[in-house]
């Protein structure tokens, strides 16, 4: 297993805080600002990892998780997928999981529980054995 993961993000800041939080742990970080460049992405790249903002300008996170685990990649049914978003309203979390995603995180992100959330799926390269 490698150690590149696919954010997909329409927030530059969001973006950028996970990109540093993630490459001080090893790992590679695959951009997507977009759903579809999302999907796109995912299918094209070999990724370990997916983080999923919901709210995104093109088509939304759930739309996202749902062509990824119907995608003609085999593998992306089985990758894990990581919902991160501000949407916090009862009913949220079950609808990610629903569409497919492994794992809900609320914004805003903190990083400890966000290590600890993508170590749980990858280990981090500077802790393998």
């Amino acid at each position: 297993m490698g150690n590149n993961i696919l954010y997909i993000e329409d927030n530059p800041d969001n973006m950028m805080l996970v990109k540093r939080a993630l490459e001080a742990r090893g790992y590679i970080l695959i951009e997507a600002m977009t759903g579809l460049k999302g999907v796109d992405t995912a299918e094209n790249h070999e990724v370990d990892l997916i983080l999923l903002d919901i709210n995104l300008p093109d088509i939304d996170g759930y739309e996202v998780a749902r062509r990824l685990r119907a995608s003609a990649k085999k593998a992306l049914a089985y990758t894990p997928i990581i919902a991160i978003t501000a949407n916090a309203l009862k009913g949220d979390a079950e609808k990610a999981l629903s569409a497919g995603c492994d794992v809900y995180m609320s914004k805003p992100i903190n990083i400890r529980e966000l290590w600890a959330r993508v170590e749980a799926f990858v280990p981090a390269p500077d802790q393998k054995a």
